[in-house]
């Protein structure tokens, strides 16, 4: 994959995050706020004030995440972001993390 299309993946993704917390704030009693600047993404629990940071790495074509539980990496792999080293899916991960994090159960989907 070029850089180029690259970004656009990840910035597609990125969107596609945001959208999903959005959503998911407003069918549940999850109390987040989202912003974003360039390639970062920041996710704030109102609530507890712990944050989420997902942001694309372009030279090594991944997308991070660091939450309480951790550092991760997602490589685009077979139309999905895997982990590098668990194999877990990026939105069934970030499900998890935010659930633990911002006390609501919730499972959000990669579509826009």
């Amino acid at each position: 994959m070029t850089e180029t299309e690259f970004l656009a993946l990840a910035e597609q993704t990125l969107g596609a995050i945001e959208s999903a917390l959005e959503r998911a704030a407003d069918d549940s009693e999850l109390d987040v706020e989202c912003s974003r600047s360039g390639n970062v993404l920041d996710i704030e629990f109102v609530d507890n004030g712990s944050k989420i940071i997902v942001n694309s790495q372009a030279p090594m074509q991944e997308i991070w995440v660091a939450a309480r539980s951790g550092g991760f990496h997602y490589r685009y792999e077979g139309g999905r972001w895997i982990n590098t080293r668990d194999q877990s899916e990026l939105f069934s991960a970030l499900s998890r993390m935010v659930s633990e994090q911002g006390g609501v159960t919730l499972a959000l989907r990669g579509e826009k």
